[in-house]
């Protein structure tokens, strides 16, 4: 259980922030932006909830809110060359469990979607519009750990969620515009 009695330490004045094993790194180091990457993902989804109304999806984009809580902590332990990235009481880490329930749940939603004729464009629906806001963001986001894992030891499934969350969001967003009926179709070149 996490308990915050105070919420500024000062100990972050110098431009340097604490991770889980104490040690400390500077705020732009490749870590801290792949994990302001993460909290911000987690913001953009909750801003996204706030316009959908089915309490099954709010339920499920919970859900993957505590999930992005766990792959900050994941992202905020370091790891040696040899880590298996096993969890344990004291560790948080992504695991496989999280990465197969995501693909269940594209699944399940894609299972219901018109078929795609054409890239669509980001909006349709209040809640389309938000959801893919959270998709672009989550891409970034994938990025941005893809560059951080170029020179730290990065969960490999932290990635997996990661990328998977981006596709589940661009399904989402097909089913919160009536299952695609209500996607805006992209048209090349319709505006030369």
């Amino acid at each position: 259980m996490v308990k915050l009695n105070k919420i500024y330490t000062k100990t972050g004045d110098d431009g340097t922030t604490g991770l889980v094993d104490g040690s400390r790194i500077a705020k732009d180091d490749a870590r801290m932006a792949a994990i302001g990457d993460v909290d911000e993902l987690n913001s953009v989804i909750g801003v996204a909830i706030c316009a959908i109304e089915t309490p099954e999806t709010v339920q499920t984009l919970r859900v993957i809110q505590n999930d992005l809580f766990d792959l900050g902590a994941d992202l905020a332990t370091p790891a040696g060359e040899d880590e298996d990235f096993t969890p344990s009481e004291m560790v948080l880490r992504i695991t496989a469990s999280q990465v197969e329930r995501l693909e269940s749940d594209i699944d399940r939603v894609n299972a219901d979607l018109d078929p795609l004729t054409s890239f669509i464009l980001p909006g349709g629906s209040d809640a389309a519009a938000a959801i893919h806001l959270a998709r672009a963001v989550a891409r970034r986001a994938e990025r941005t750990l893809v560059s951080a894992a170029g020179t730290l030891v990065i969960n490999p499934l932290a990635l997996a969620y990661v990328n998977r969350l981006s596709d589940f969001l661009f399904v989402l967003a097909r089913a919160a515009n009536r299952g695609g009926k209500d996607d805006i179709l992209w048209v090349p070149g319709a505006s030369r």
